[in-house]
């Protein structure tokens, strides 16, 4: 129940993928050896620029799908959600759609997490994964102007203002993106200690 890494070169990227072979609740864990296997886990998710999170579909999403999820949230990687064995899944219309949704509500407020239905025993969008996890990747890094930030973000806010905090009316006057490795941004106001 090791992590496995292996190498991997495809898109112009090299690279390290670590099958961590899943994480189980802690109730469940009896020997020392899986203790530190799931120790080793959690710190490939730690060092990872981008976590896949693959659900078994067969199963649906569980609490430690969930918590999975969550941890790689809290340490500010990009995720995507796999959705396996797609292909035992009995399908009708709105099977894939009402998938979706049920993982989009427990993972809410994160809309914009790409969810992708695969199936490993037959290679079913396999590529995609791949070529998905880049795109998370290449998104981590972009960059906004200043400029454009401020065009976007200051009329968003002058149509929705902060609530007035003791009396006074707080103004956003400027917003700028951090040269942090994961977007961040900061806002500047003439009353910051009242923003909530």
């Amino acid at each position: 129940r090791d992590s496995i890494d292996t190498k991997y070169n495809r898109f112009g990227f090299e690279f390290n993928l670590v099958d961590t072979a899943g994480i189980r609740k802690k109730s469940k864990v009896k020997e020392d050896l899986e203790f530190y296997s799931v120790m080793r886990a959690v710190r490939a998710i730690e060092h990872c620029d981008v976590a896949v999170v693959v659900i078994d579909a067969t199963r649906g999403f569980e609490g430690q799908d969930e918590n999975i999820f969550w941890l790689a949230e809290k340490n500010k990687k990009g995720v995507v959600v796999l959705i396996n064995k797609w292909d035992l899944v009995e399908k009708e219309t709105n099977t894939m759609r009402d998938f979706e949704a049920k993982v989009r509500k427990e993972i809410a407020p994160f809309s914009d997490v790409p969810i992708i239905f695969i199936s490993a025993l037959t290679k079913q969008r396999i590529y995609k994964a791949i070529e998905t996890a880049v795109e998370v990747f290449e998104n981590r890094k972009r960059r906004i102007s200043t400029s454009k930030l401020n065009d976007t973000m200051l009329e968003i806010i002058k149509q929705n203002p902060p609530p007035a905090t003791k009396g006074k009316y707080i103004k956003i006057k400027f917003c700028t993106q951090l040269p942090t490795r994961t977007p961040q941004f900061a806002f500047f106001a003439n009353l910051p200690q009242y923003v909530k």
